[in-house]
């Protein structure tokens, strides 16, 4: 009869990350160098150098990026988009999506091996720190006590790159100029800003000293859309499995059939999720490609070719072929080459202003004992431009135009409205309209000429009949 009070056990595989009785387990993955990892540390170390320096580069006077959301401005290399720009927001999301779709039915997970932050900084930032202090402690798995000091130290680093990461991310929203004024100031003169910072300084601590593989393996939802994004001619780490089965221990005397996989398992302990590549595809690879120097390592050594485990596509392995050309490669590039124009040429439509008219809540016309018909022209303008500017409106095809509202002065990001009060001529409408030209300039860069038309009576010219002279018709 079996003990009531012994921890149950699983029978079946369980996530790398979780041991057969449901305890957390600690991975410490070994540090295998090789081609791949140049690679990933070059890109990687370049992109933290980027997102660091990001915030004080500028383009033509404004930041590279700054997301100013109590103003409602996104400034994007050089460009600066407003809540208005709806649009553009539109066709900007559906090119990243598409973008990633391409990417991933093409490389796999390229992404999250390569680029993705959480593996970036993980790998190349909080590890590396790690394995310094720890030493014995992680080379042994964790067997090895951890002195107090080592703690310390490690911990107290980790806060401090996460504190500096903290006011970098803030840095996107405020600006460096604010950020180099709040960091010389005490935390309750910008009480909000210090909670943001110091918020995001413990989910960093929280993530990359406690959670970390885990946000891959359980709270990132993109390995989950993997059967969806990718197929059998996408690009994967797999295992060969036709040259390395049957698997066997390297001895002089080993049978002729065994393959060449010598199950040392550095592919293992090398995973930074903890997995077996062997086993196939799984939900839980992020494509680091540190198995593959591993790997080719080993072989190096007991003289055997390399590519063992690889870069391939599952066709590839199963079936020695591979397909570049199919639909997806083919839908993907196409859409993204329409978003991308229709992206561009709605860009290119932008002004330094965006001008809009509105409707007059009153009567749309009033006729005059003269016959002449006046009418109220409401007209929306936001300044888009980095400085004040000041905005004057002339129409055309009218015969008087009054407005106390003229020049809008406007400052930068900032909107008005004008509302013009317009005699038109009788003869100048046509079926109940007449077509008029309006033009907006700031005496600066912008000058441009909306057409539009005024609601008023159906007869045109002499041909009044018994007209009301009023709005209702």
């Amino acid at each position: 009869m079996s003990n009531p009070h012994s921890i149950p056990t699983a029978e079946e595989r369980v996530l790398a990350t979780l041991n057969k009785d449901g305890s957390r387990r600690w991975l410490r993955p070994r540090l295998s160098p090789g081609r791949f990892l140049i690679g990933r540390k070059a890109v990687g170390y370049a992109l933290i150098v980027l997102f660091a320096a990001l915030p004080y580069i500028r383009i033509n006077g404004k930041p590279a990026m700054l997301l100013d959301l109590p103003n409602r401005q996104f400034t994007f290399f050089g460009r600066t988009f407003l809540p208005t720009d709806t649009l553009l927001l539109a066709f900007l999301l559906l090119t990243i999506f598409v973008t990633i779709f391409l990417l991933t039915a093409l490389f796999g997970r390229v992404w999250c091996g390569w680029g993705c932050p959480q593996t970036v900084y993980m790998e190349l930032v909080y590890r590396p720190v790690e394995r310094f202090f720890d030493g014995k402690h992680y080379k042994s798995g964790g067997r090895v006590p951890l002195s107090a000091p080592r703690a310390i130290g490690k911990y107290l680093t980790f806060l401090l790159i996460s504190m500096f990461l903290a006011h970098v991310f803030l840095a996107y929203f405020v600006g460096v100029e604010t950020l180099a004024q709040w960091v010389r100031q005490s935390p309750l003169s910008h009480p909000a800003a210090f909670l943001v910072m110091a918020g995001t300084t413990l989910l960093m601590m929280i993530d990359f000293c406690f959670f970390r593989e885990q946000m891959c393996t359980l709270a990132c939802p993109y390995g989950r859309f993997q059967s969806v994004l990718l197929d059998r001619q996408s690009l994967i780490i797999g295992y060969d499995v036709k040259r390395g089965e049957p698997r066997g221990k390297l001895k002089k005397d080993a049978p002729a059939s065994t393959g060449d996989c010598i199950d040392c398992k550095a592919c293992v302990v090398t995973c930074p999720t903890g997995i077996d590549i062997r086993d196939g595809l799984q939900l839980e690879c992020i494509g680091c490609a540190q198995c593959i120097d591993a790997c080719d390592t080993i072989m190096d050594k007991v003289g055997k070719p390399r590519g063992l485990i690889r870069y391939s596509s599952q066709q590839a392995m199963e079936e020695g072929r591979s397909r570049l050309l199919r639909a997806r490669v083919v839908v993907y590039p196409l859409a993204l080459i329409v978003l991308v124009s229709l992206f561009s040429l709605t860009l290119a439509k932008k002004g330094s202003a965006d001008v809009s008219f509105l409707r007059h809540r009153g009567q749309p016309y009033q006729v005059l004992p003269s016959g002449d018909i006046t009418s109220t022209l409401l007209i929306k303008i936001v300044n888009r431009d980095e400085s004040a500017r000041s905005y004057r409106v002339t129409v055309d095809g009218v015969r008087e135009q009054r407005s106390g509202d003229l020049p809008l002065l406007l400052e930068p990001g900032a909107s008005g409205q004008i509302t013009l009060h317009l005699t038109v001529a009788p003869d100048r409408f046509a079926e109940g309209r007449a077509d008029i030209g309006v033009r907006v300039e700031d005496g600066a860069e912008f000058d441009r000429n909306f057409p539009h038309h005024l609601m008023g009576p159906l007869y045109s010219g002499g041909n009044r009949g018994n007209m009301p002279q009023g709005g209702t018709r």
